[in-house]
C-alpha cells in the first residue's frame, strides 16, 4: 500500500496533512499478460539451449544435475528466448522419430541453480502433444522467466503411455 498526497501535498484537515492511502488493483494476471518484446531473430543472436530427456514421463532427478555432472540424454538447440513449446516440440521430434506419433506427451521444466541453497531446483511451465492443439503450445521461454543458462527437461511420454488429456488439448 502506498501513501500519497493529492497533488504532493496531502489532504489539510483541521489545520494537519493527512496521507491517503492508494491500493494498487493489478491483479497477478495482469502483471502475466505483460507483452514480450518482440525479438528479431534476423538481428539477435540465439542463445545455446541445454535441453535434457527422457522417454519414460518423469523429469529426471535433481540430484542428477550438479556443477561437473549432468545427464546423458542432452540436446543442444540453438533457439531465441521468443521460442514456444510447440517450436522445440517440433525440434525435439526431428531427433527422436519415436517422439512424433500422434499423442506422444511432452512435458516441459525449467531446471536452474537455487540461489538459496545448495543445487538445483524444476519448475514445470507446460506441455504439448504430437497431433493436438493444447493451450500451452504458444508459451514460450520468455514468459516462463526463463534465463540464460538454465537447463530445460522434457519428459516424453509415448502415447500409449500418455497421461489422459486435461481438456487443454483438443486434435487437429
Amino acid at each position: 500500500m502506498l501513501a500519497a498526497g493529492v497533488g504532493g501535498q496531502g489532504e489539510r484537515l483541521g489545520g494537519r496533512r493527512r496521507k491517503m492511502a492508494v491500493e494498487s488493483r493489478v491483479t497477478q494476471e495482469e502483471i502475466k499478460k505483460e507483452p514480450e518484446k518482440p525479438i528479431d531473430r534476423e538481428k539477435t543472436c540465439p542463445l545455446l539451449l541445454r535441453v535434457f530427456t527422457t522417454n519414460n514421463g518423469r523429469h529426471h532427478r535433481m540430484d542428477e544435475f550438479s556443477r561437473r555432472n549432468v545427464p546423458s540424454s542432452e540436446l543442444q538447440i540453438y533457439t531465441w528466448m521468443d521460442a514456444t513449446l510447440k517450436e522445440l516440440t517440433s525440434l525435439i521430434k526431428e531427433v527422436y522419430p519415436e517422439a512424433r506419433k500422434k499423442g506422444t506427451h511432452f512435458n516441459f521444466a525449467i531446471v536452474f541453480m537455487d540461489l538459496k541453497r545448495p543445487g538445483y531446483r524444476v519448475k514445470e511451465i507446460g506441455s504439448t502433444m504430437s497431433g493436438r492443439k493444447g493451450t500451452d503450445d504458444s508459451m514460450t521461454l520468455q514468459s516462463q522467466k526463463f534465463q540464460i543458462g538454465n537447463y530445460l527437461d522434457i519428459a516424453i511420454t509415448p502415447p500409449n503411455r500418455a497421461p489422459p488429456p486435461s481438456g487443454r488439448m483438443r486434435p487437429y
